[in-house]
Formats: structure tokens, C-alpha cells, sequence
């Protein structure tokens, strides 16, 4: 009888356990990425000394309930400065008429997308690009800092260099220093971020 007893009191305990992590969990609500406090930013250099640096205007992201962070990028956002050079990287660079968006996912834990007003943390987050279709494991070290009700801000410690050939995009590097009549053009691009992540109203 004691025995049943034992084994029924400790059900009841693993079940409440259960239910207060399923609770607490439930409760961590999705952040959604406000791109009027963010920017994405790389740098090209070409004939060896010339560097420039552009963006993309247009994106959009999310960390959900479970922690998945996703940010999409609109290939057609991008921004040289010059609209020429926009279309030309467009079409013979990222494939934008087949695959118009670039992406990245991974797994944010959950205490370091739950931070107070004020409070910092650094970190390193591994995750996949998708770039023109290819896909490659990318590590980006950041600061994260919370700010005002429940909204964090992610930005970039220093530049996470992307090699061209981890996304077969040397045809396509090839192309733009033919077509622009280049001596070279770097297959490395330093790219760095800063995300601020709105909790809902």
C-alpha cells in the first residue's frame, strides 16, 4: 500500500513538473525583428585595394516561442549606391529571378532572448545561410542586450567573413568582374548586422 502510495505521489510530482515547464515555455512569446532599428551591411572589394561597403533595405525576422531565430533577406532590397551594379549582382550573383530571397535560421537558447532592461550578454550563434540556393553552416560572435519590454538588440562584435565558394557564387563573381571590366574582385566579404528584436504589444 505504502509503495503505491510512493510510486502515485511521485506520478503527481513528475506531472506537476511537467506542467509548470509546459507553462513556462508556452509563456516565452515570439519576438518579431523591427527593421526600422536594424541593418544588414557587407563590404566588396575589388582590384585588390578598392573596398565599398552596401546593404540590403528590405528584411524581415523572428525568434519564436521555441527559440528558432529566421531572418529573411529581399534580394531585390540590395543597395550599392549604384543601380547598375545592383542589377548586374542581382541577376548573375545571387540568382534573384530563382531564389529572391537569402536566409538565415538557428536555435536561440532561451536565456539569451529573455534579458532585462540594461542587461548584455556575449555569445557566439551558429546557424545555416542560404544563399542563391546553397546552404552553409555560419557563425556570427554578438552582443546581446535587453531593452525595454522584452525587446533585445543583437548586433555584431566584428564581421563574419562569407567565402563566395561556400555558396558556388565564383561563376557568378567571375561574371561581374568580366562584364565591369575588373581586375579582381574579393571572393571573401566581411557581413555584419544589427538586429533589434520587439517583443509583442
Amino acid at each position: 500500500m505504502f509503495i503505491k502510495q510512493l510510486s502515485k505521489s511521485k506520478a503527481v510530482g513528475v506531472f506537476a513538473t511537467f506542467a509548470i515547464v509546459l507553462s513556462s515555455f508556452s509563456s516565452h512569446a515570439a519576438l518579431t525583428l523591427d527593421k526600422s532599428k536594424s541593418s544588414i551591411n557587407f563590404i566588396s572589394t575589388k582590384n585588390q585595394h578598392i573596398s565599398e561597403q552596401h546593404s540590403f533595405d528590405n528584411f524581415s525576422g523572428q525568434i519564436s516561442d521555441n527559440g528558432e531565430l529566421v531572418i529573411t533577406i529581399d534580394i531585390a532590397s540590395l543597395n550599392t549606391n549604384i543601380p547598375i551594379r545592383n542589377e548586374r549582382m542581382q541577376k548573375m550573383l545571387f540568382d534573384m529571378a530563382n531564389f529572391s530571397t537569402a536566409k538565415f535560421t538557428a536555435m536561440i537558447p532561451s536565456d539569451l532572448s529573455e534579458l532585462s532592461a540594461g542587461e548584455m550578454k556575449r555569445t557566439t550563434v551558429s546557424g545555416d545561410m542560404m544563399i542563391a540556393g546553397k546552404t552553409a553552416t555560419v557563425s556570427f560572435e554578438i552582443i546581446l542586450t535587453g531593452l525595454n519590454n522584452g525587446s533585445i538588440n543583437a548586433t555584431t562584435v566584428r564581421s563574419t567573413i562569407l567565402n563566395a565558394s561556400d555558396f558556388d557564387l565564383d561563376e557568378g563573381i567571375a561574371a561581374l568582374q568580366k562584364v565591369a571590366m575588373l581586375q579582381s574582385i574579393s571572393k571573401t566579404v566581411p557581413l555584419s548586422f544589427s538586429a533589434t528584436f520587439a517583443a509583442p504589444k
